[in-house]
């Protein structure tokens, strides 16, 4: 796989130390470092990765803001959450504010790696228990509109989605340019009332659009 420009922010040092080690003997690059979320901010937008792995906890800024500022700032960079927060609510947090992937600091390097690269690749990084319990407390998701709430192809896509594909696997297979698939999930991020792709795609499980296998 082609090397992934990865920052690193969590304010535990050692932590940060041993991830690094792993990523670059897996032929990746982790281009910098930040102890708090208002640093990892700021190195984000000069160092402009392709992941940002973020903590939750920190100091000065907390991981849930710094990951919207991120989003907001630099929409082409991932964030994936490393974190020892694993309850539903603070998942729907950080994925509400743009996180791609949500990774308890229980899972082993490989499970770590293994979810960057799935990211990196325009797929999700959700495990299937996490994503069971938010659709079972996604009682304020968004409820169905009169009329079609996504378009034939919305669905298509999405559903494409959640089957694994990446969206460059979905324009392949479709037979359109992957910018406009992106473009599609533009329209579905509106329409569902978020900024995540995993999320949007609960929403829609949820809603009976489409269906987790």
């Amino acid at each position: 796989m082609k090397s992934i420009r990865i920052l690193l922010v969590d304010d535990h040092q050692i932590l940060r130390e041993g991830i690094r080690r792993g990523f670059e003997s897996a032929g990746h690059e982790v281009v910098g470092e930040a102890a708090n979320g208002l640093e990892g901010v700021e190195r984000a937008v000069e160092l402009r990765p392709q992941i940002v792995l973020m903590d939750l906890s920190m100091p000065v800024m907390d991981g849930v803001t710094a990951t919207k500022e991120i989003r907001d700032k630099l929409p082409d960079t991932q964030v994936v959450v490393l974190t020892m927060h694993d309850d539903v609510g603070r998942t729907r947090q950080a994925l509400d504010a743009g996180a791609m992937g949500y990774l308890s600091k229980g899972a082993s390097f490989s499970e770590v790696l293994g979810t960057v690269e799935a990211v990196a690749a325009g797929e999700t990084g959700l495990s299937p228990e996490l994503a069971v319990a938010m659709l079972r407390s996604a009682a304020d998701a968004p409820e169905p509109e009169d009329g079609p709430l996504l378009s034939d192809r919305q669905i298509e896509i999405l559903q494409s989605i959640a089957d694994g594909e990446t969206t460059k696997q979905v324009a392949r297979s479709l037979g359109i340019a992957q910018k406009t698939v992106h473009n599609h999930l533009n329209a579905i991020y509106r329409r569902l009332d978020t900024q995540s792709l995993t999320h949007a795609v609960l929403s829609a499980v949820r809603l009976g659009i489409i269906s987790l296998d």
